[in-house]
């Protein structure tokens, strides 16, 4: 699996995997259901970035982070400029980069199996019910590292098609995200299936 990771001694860095996941899901909970108010959301990307900087990242690290998402935000202001007002539009764009960028501070402040651990503890007692904790702690926490992998992805395409001075087209983008994406899924499968896990 591939890992993010950045070593660090940071507070988030020594915080336990299980409460930092309740913290980020409750703040992506919490970013996803604020109203359309540009001062809600500005104090939600603040406290993103605080997070960050609490982390010892810092202001380049949260700039990358964010410029890996550009293409993302493009996406949606185009399929929604015509059909949303501004405000609510820029709301939505703000609610997604600002959930993502929470996804990777855990992925840059987390040990994957830190995660998988975690998860896999909060699990055990619906083992009774059928659900196995192990299967279910990993492809949540393959989901959660995912996220900037595809990130990558998509800024890689753009940056190897404007070398190549191919110009921005919705389709010329997907089609090669999409088999990056699906190669990236099978190299998963593949490393899995070595390590016995079905």
């Amino acid at each position: 699996m591939i890992s993010l990771y950045r070593p660090g001694d940071s507070l988030l860095h020594r915080l336990p995997a299980g409460p930092k996941l309740l913290v980020v899901m409750a703040l992506a909970l919490g970013v996803s259901l604020a109203p359309a108010d540009p001062w809600t959301l500005t104090g939600a990307a603040l406290a993103v970035a605080a997070c960050y900087l609490l982390a010892g990242l810092g202001a380049v690290e949260i700039a990358r982070q964010a410029y890996k998402l550009r293409w993302l935000v493009l996406v949606m202001v185009v399929s929604q400029v015509f059909f949303l007002p501004a405000l609510t539009m820029a709301a939505n764009v703000v609610r997604v980069v600002v959930v993502i960028l929470l996804a990777n501070l855990v992925t840059l402040t987390t040990r994957t199996e830190q995660v998988v651990d975690a998860i896999e503890r909060a699990l055990t007692p619906l083992r009774r019910l059928g659900v196995n904790p192990s299967r279910v702690a990993l492809m949540l926490s393959m989901t959660i590292t995912t996220i900037p992998v595809i990130a990558g992805f998509a800024t890689q395409i753009r940056e190897a098609q404007r070398a190549r001075g191919v110009p921005a087209a919705p389709l010329a983008f997907v089609v090669p995200l999409l088999i990056m994406a699906l190669k990236h899924s099978d190299d998963l499968a593949d490393a899995l299936t070595a390590r016995g896990i079905d």
